[in-house]
């Protein structure tokens, strides 16, 4: 095949990305989603990856976005004058881990996987700190999470700013 691959956003970084589409008029819901990590799914899944492990991984994430959503969490920052009102989260994401836990669930001892949840707050995303979230959401969320995914029983908040981690896990 004979033709020259055009890449023009390939250097912009997400902030960028996120002015252009606004500049080219997409819908705020385009240009606002979660960024997706760029090797995939798998690398919020440590360990052995399985069909049975990216459901229960898909699950639990499905919960924290509905949960952050409904809680208006997610939206692009309101301005105010000059300076940001409220700081939505930038990116939020379940991690599943290699690690199992006992719990208790109803009245039968567990074993089952922990997950993390990651979730952060940015303008550029070079730099990032995680999002100071109330503390009734993330109740509910860990509730749900380990009451509607099954094989989950244990739910961690990653509180770790970006540096010196980044924002993935692997």
């Amino acid at each position: 095949m004979q033709f020259e691959l055009v890449e023009p956003l390939r250097y912009l970084f997400k902030d960028e990305v996120r002015a252009v589409g606004e500049a080219l008029g997409l819908p705020p819901e385009l240009v606002w989603r979660q960024p997706f990590p760029g090797p995939g799914l798998t690398v919020r899944c440590l360990g052995e990856v399985t069909t049975e492990r990216l459901a229960r991984l898909r699950a639990a994430d499905a919960i924290l976005i509905e949960e952050l959503s409904a809680a208006g969490l997610m939206d692009k920052p309101v301005l105010s004058g000059s300076s940001t009102a409220r700081q939505p989260v930038a990116q939020a994401f379940v991690v599943l881990l290699p690690v199992r836990s006992v719990g208790v669930m109803g009245d039968q001892r567990t074993y089952q996987e922990a997950a993390a949840i990651r979730a952060v707050v940015s303008e550029d995303f070079m730099t990032a700190d995680w999002a100071r979230l109330p503390h009734e959401l993330l109740a509910r969320v860990a509730n749900r999470i380990v009451n509607e995914v099954h094989g989950i029983n244990r739910v961690v908040y990653d509180i770790t700013s970006k540096p010196p981690a980044t924002i993935e896990w692997e």
